[in-house]
């Protein structure tokens, strides 16, 4: 599998312009992404949309999804937390509509225990085995191929090892590596580190990388820029890491696939590695 892939959840960007939505996604395929991550409340069902008709069976392309969270046009935030085992089922439903098929790859459950975001309250507060046992439910009757995890914690995710993961979603960068028990726990057990926000914080006040004095002086010496030297370093950092850049542009989308092709010194290395780390673990909205 490729090690860079593609994150969907900018192309909502262009919901008015939905023949264009598909060239960055066929762009991508063409420069070698084989994963594609996405979800339901990504644009209301509009990034599903796009890979339904963007992607291709000759492709042989993965599709991951995720659950634990349903699109809400109407809300203060476009999404809700739908957290409970009957609103993940209706959820994986959702996904398998919108985007035309019989089985999901991977769903990915998002547990919104850990990094930045909601957090959930009252019945939405719901026990981690509880989730897990419908989501195997759903792989058993066909709905789900494989089970991962999304802002969990480390204990979470050894609560969950005997149910089989495949791959987990958290927020993770060069500049917030509050998580690295938990990717060398993966890394022992085969399991995808795919970090979301992989330059940092999308939200004000939290860390960027691209805002480090340490990237910038590596990318000039480099010749590339500092969210290619970001993404490097995760590529470089773990041999489990898998990134899901996402971007609606087609010039930044090969700017992103050319950072697999970084490679750093031993001086570069060490001083990108000694780049302060520093929480995003904080609630939002």
């Amino acid at each position: 599998m490729s090690r860079i892939g593609y994150g969907a959840a900018q192309l909502p960007r262009l919901h008015d312009r939905r023949d264009e939505a598909v060239a960055p996604l066929r762009r991508a395929i063409e420069l070698g992404v084989d994963h594609v991550d996405t979800a339901e409340f990504y644009g209301f069902g509009f990034a599903n949309a796009v890979i339904r008709k963007a992607v291709r069976p000759e492709d042989d392309v993965l599709i991951v999804t995720k659950v634990g969270a349903d699109p809400d046009p109407g809300g203060r935030l476009p999404l809700r937390i739908a957290q409970r085992p009957e609103q993940l089922r209706a959820s994986v439903e959702a996904n398998l509509r919108s985007l035309g098929v019989d089985r999901l790859a991977v769903v990915n459950l998002r547990r919104l225990d850990s990094g930045p975001g909601l957090r959930p309250e009252g019945d939405q507060v719901v026990d981690l085995d509880d989730q897990l046992a419908v989501m195997t439910a759903l792989r058993d009757e066909g709905k789900i191929g494989a089970i991962g995890l999304s802002s969990v914690t480390l204990d979470g995710l050894r609560r969950a090892l005997p149910a089989g993961v495949v791959c987990v979603q958290n927020a993770y960068s060069l500049v917030s590596r509050d998580d690295e028990d938990m990717l060398r726990l993966c890394a022992s057990e085969g399991i995808a580190w795919v970090p979301f926000f992989p330059l940092g914080g999308a939200f004000p006040g939290l860390p960027k990388v691209t805002e480090e004095p340490t990237v910038h002086a590596v990318a000039e010496s480099l010749g590339a820029t500092p969210s290619q030297v970001g993404l490097a370093w995760l590529l470089h950092h773990a041999p489990n890491v898998l990134l899901i850049p996402g971007t609606a542009d087609a010039a930044h989308l090969e700017a992103n696939m050319a950072a697999g092709e970084i490679t750093f010194g031993d001086a570069d290395r060490t001083a990108l590695d000694a780049v302060e780390s520093r929480s995003n673990d904080v609630p939002i909205g």
